[in-house]
């Protein structure tokens, strides 16, 4: 078939592309209103209220007040409190100081538009006010937001004139190189999630140091492999003992811990990960399971057992995740209980050490049983994944495991409110999130060249291979909501559709803007593998049970996929990546979500201290949309509430149908209840979307208290 297109068509020279797709694409991005209707003040559109933020700690003591706080009349105070404590600009009592969630929008939307016009990105100046009003309110009414790194720090320049510090790297379009910021916050640091690689030298080891605590500063997190660095069981050049990883891990520990993140409060977020054949695997293991026996020893001498108090405060190895680089190898070769060899660093050849790899396995689960680590990365399937492997493998992950890609790269991250998106009568709002989804990733992709970065490596990277990190939130609440229980056919092809869909209209966007923009710069050498993995992304459709998911979602979802690859064949993609699941903590507060990134609800009831003593119930305001879904009358909901509000548990509660008791089911077992989702749960929600992403998923996998180091080996092999 001839083809007639403004851009340029990807020839099939390595047999990746059958068809050559007619794609006629205007001079910039045409930008259609769906959600803010023209020549409407978009603030105008919600009623504002003023309102004090107030932050109290356990004793009721105030460490964070602002009072008369322009807000949207429908934000929760939770909203609103964390919103001004955490991302307001400016000292508090002084005119610099925020004092509007009107401000703190426009600064972000404003600066990230006038961004993209400027780049050339729309087709006209109607398209980048469509795009500027469309972004603002669904930032406004709570249906996405950024990663917090872009509400602490995009527009302080453009919008308020603060110019910050020198420090980070950003990308000079007219060198085509990285450059020193001058001005800090000319160019922001907006990206979330870092991965940083380390050579095996002191000079590498302690630059690594240095670049994690600017990015904890600017509210960041990052991880790095250490397996790049030799064991404790070889030798230096002069004849001396390598310290080995375990050893530098205490200095990244003390660094983090001192080093708060955003220059708040907030814990500084690590992970740091090992091979399975490195020959410090199992000190690497053990090692934090042991600090936490110490731990326990001095809280019963007497010290302070919070987890931020003197007892924790002084053993090693609590400021990062933990996680071991599993490969296909050992997983059959623990199954099949045979042995598994270390190998030296410095001479991979040379075999370190002998273990049985079931031994190695068990002795992961009787840590992680102790103290939550260390975790499992499975890297032969994460590279069987990889967009870009021409480029280098994938060894690494950010702090909570969502962002997977190349050492010295950079993501930043934004998320949806899946709640948003249902229509009262239960119906997914399959349009309006495609739209939605669109809008950020033109603004995530935006900010990427606008941005800054701890480190020269970083910031080429992440101008030559753009990886986004779009993602959701409130799947538990929506799930729930819609009368599905969270471990059930339904729940989970529901999840995976929605996914899929996102994901698909992620790489049709990106793919959309390569054709006016140009594809990543590494797109080319890797392209083949990079439309091998798009095409196992719409072969996993297929996969989905249809006899469980409505026939709109999985048309959406094939067609939407078909549209990526074939839109992805003529003008290639503008970024190596484009989805994750991120475990939306601040920011679901933000948007008032329920549940966080794809987490099932914590419990139906939760208790909220009171200031100055005592506590009051939150009971989940999805249970009453789930009964009126399941058509109970309203005298029968009114009972069922009823009995959750006095026994703190759903179980037993009259009129309700035994067949709906799941579709309760939460994280937590209830004081007064048997029942909670089982941790296969879990992991069968988490096979069902990982498929659809582009990189993983940050998910707590809870476990009952009674739980065995066995059932935590099967979770893994699972």
């Amino acid at each position: 078939m001839t083809v007639h297109s403004s851009s340029p068509v990807l020839t099939d020279q390595d047999g990746v592309g059958e068809t050559e797709v007619i794609r006629d694409a205007p001079d910039g991005l045409r930008v259609e209103r769906h959600f803010c209707p023209e020549g409407v003040d978009l603030f105008e559109q919600v009623t504002w209220e003023k309102r004090s933020a107030v932050i109290k700690d356990e004793n009721g003591e105030i460490i964070f007040e602002q009072d008369d706080v322009e807000v949207p009349e429908q934000w929760s105070q939770l909203a609103v409190n964390v919103v001004v404590s955490k991302y307001f600009f400016g000292e508090q009592g002084t005119e610099d100081r925020e004092k509007s969630v009107r401000e703190l929008i426009y600064r972000v939307s404003r600066t990230i538009a006038d961004w993209a016009r400027d780049d050339g990105v729309f087709a006209s100046e109607e398209d980048a006010d469509a795009f500027y009003d469309e972004l603002s309110w669904l930032c406004l009414n709570q249906y996405g937001a950024f990663n917090s790194p872009v509400w602490f720090n995009v527009g302080l320049f453009h919008v308020k004139g603060v110019e910050g510090s020198e420090g980070n790297f950003h990308w000079d379009k007219q060198s085509k190189s990285p450059s020193r910021t001058h001005q800090g916050y000319k160019y922001p640091q907006c990206s979330a999630c870092f991965i940083q690689s380390v050579d095996d030298t002191m000079e590498d080891i302690m630059r690594l140091a240095a670049s994690e605590a600017m990015l904890f500063k600017y509210g960041s997190g990052t991880g790095t492999d250490l397996s790049t660095l030799r064991s404790s069981k070889e030798k230096l050049s002069g004849g001396g003992v390598p310290s080995g990883p375990l050893s530098f891990m205490r200095v990244f520990d003390q660094i983090a811990a001192v080093v708060k993140s955003g220059g708040k409060t907030r814990r500084a977020a690590k992970m740091q990960s090992l091979r399975c054949e490195h020959p410090d695997i199992l000190e690497f293991i053990e090692c934090k399971a042991k600090e936490e026996k110490k731990a326990w020893a001095l809280i019963d001498a007497g010290y302070d057992g919070d987890y931020n108090g003197e007892a924790y405060g002084t053993v090693m190895y609590q400021n990062a995740n933990l996680s071991i680089r599993l490969t296909d190898d050992f997983l059959h070769s623990a199954q099949n209980d045979r042995e598994w060899c270390t190998h030296a660093v410095t001479d991979p050849e040379k075999i370190t050490g002998r273990h049985r790899a079931a031994e190695l396995l068990e002795k992961m689960a009787a840590s992680c049983h102790i103290c939550g680590d260390p975790g499992v990365q499975y890297d032969t399937t994460i590279n069987n994944w990889h967009t870009c492997p021409v480029s280098g493998p994938i060894n690494a992950s950010n702090p909570c495991s969502e962002y997977m890609f190349l050492d010295d790269s950079a993501c930043n991250l934004a998320s949806l409110n899946l709640m948003k998106f249902r229509r009262a009568d239960g119906s997914f709002d399959i349009e309006g999130f495609r739209r939605a989804a669109r809008i950020f990733i033109i603004a995530q992709e935006t900010i990427i060249d606008h941005a800054s970065y701890p480190t020269e490596k970083i910031c080429r990277n992440s101008h030559e291979f753009r990886p986004l990190g779009l993602g959701y939130a409130n799947l538990g609440a929506l799930l729930m909501s819609l009368g599905w229980a969270y471990d059930s056919d339904p729940g989970r092809a529901a999840a995976a559709a929605i996914t899929a869909i996102m994901t698909a209209e992620a790489y049709a966007t990106s793919a959309e803007l390569a054709s006016q923009i140009g594809p990543f710069p590494e797109f080319a050498p890797n392209r083949r593998a990079m439309t091998n993995v798009m095409r196992m992304h719409r072969q996993a459709v297929e996969d989905i049970d249809r006899s469980a998911c409505s026939t709109e979602m999985i048309d959406a979802a094939r067609s939407g996929w078909d549209e990526a690859i074939a839109a992805g064949l003529t003008s290639g993609y503008r970024n190596a990546q484009a989805t994750l699941l991120a475990p939306t903590g601040t920011i679901g507060f933000l948007m008032d979500c329920d549940t966080t990134g794809i987490e099932p609800d914590i419990a139906l009831v939760k208790y909220k201290m009171l200031a100055g003593g005592g506590m009051f119930k939150l009971v989940n305001q999805t249970v009453p949309l789930a009964l009126e879904r399941l058509e109970y009358s309203k005298e029968q909901i009114g009972l069922i509430l009823q009995h959750i509000e006095e026994n703190d548990t759903i179980e037993g509660a009259p009129d309700l149908v035994e067949e709906h008791l799941a579709i309760f089911d939460c994280a937590f077992k209830p004081v007064n209840g048997n029942r909670s989702i089982h941790y296969t749960g879990h992991l069968r929600m988490m096979a069902a979307v990982q498929p659809f992403l582009s990189g993983a998923i940050s998910k707590t996998v809870n476990m009952p208290k009674d739980s065995t180091i066995d059932d935590i080996s099967d979770a893994f092999i699972s």
